[in-house]
């Protein structure tokens, strides 16, 4: 995949991810094995770039080691969550340690990835976060408007307005017409 592609992961999108490490290697490796997956990946060295790059191209997705300079990775963690929950955060971190575990869970990390890593473990991790996260936002949008039901070809469920009721539209996953019910 080339990058500047969205990557589809389950119901989630993936664009855009922000690395947010003051090693070069380690950021240079994990910009380069992200933007193999098709990634569009920028990378930050410090809590300060962190922030800005965050509020100026809101990624969709912040991997961020918590042995940063000036304030730690928990701090950066902590305040981007306060900007927006809604942006998936995983701490990618030398740290093996639970009590640091909890901490990160605690300022708002989604999961926790212990260095040296794998990409394939990283870009599962990644999967399941943004899949969460998305399932969550469906959970705080859907309201007693909606007509959920699900492809008869592949079982992928929907949850669209009471607008739709009657049309028909094509399943994302595999591509077949769906006509949304006119009655529940």
């Amino acid at each position: 995949m080339s990058s500047g592609q969205s990557v589809r992961i389950g119901s989630a999108t993936i664009h855009r991810i922000l690395v947010v490490d003051d090693s070069p290697d380690d950021a240079a490796r994990l910009r380069d094995d992200l933007v193999e997956y098709g990634f569009d990946v920028e990378v930050a060295k410090d809590g300060g770039q962190a922030q800005a790059s965050f509020v100026m191209h809101r990624p969709d997705l912040v991997l961020v080691d918590l042995i940063l300079p000036g304030e730690s990775g928990f701090e950066v963690c902590e305040r981007l969550k306060q900007t927006n929950d809604e942006v998936p955060i995983v701490a990618v971190t030398a740290i093996d340690l639970e009590d640091a575990r909890q901490l990160a869970k605690r300022v708002g990390a989604d999961a926790y990835v212990v260095k040296p890593w794998s990409t394939a473990q990283l870009v599962r991790t990644i999967d399941e976060v943004a899949e969460k996260q998305w399932a969550n936002r469906q959970v705080r949008k859907t309201s007693v408007d909606r007509v959920r039901f699900s492809c008869n070809n592949c079982s992928k469920k929907f949850s669209v307005s009471e607008s739709h009721r009657g049309k028909t539209l094509t399943c994302p996953k595999c591509g077949e017409p769906v006509r949304v019910p006119r009655h529940d």
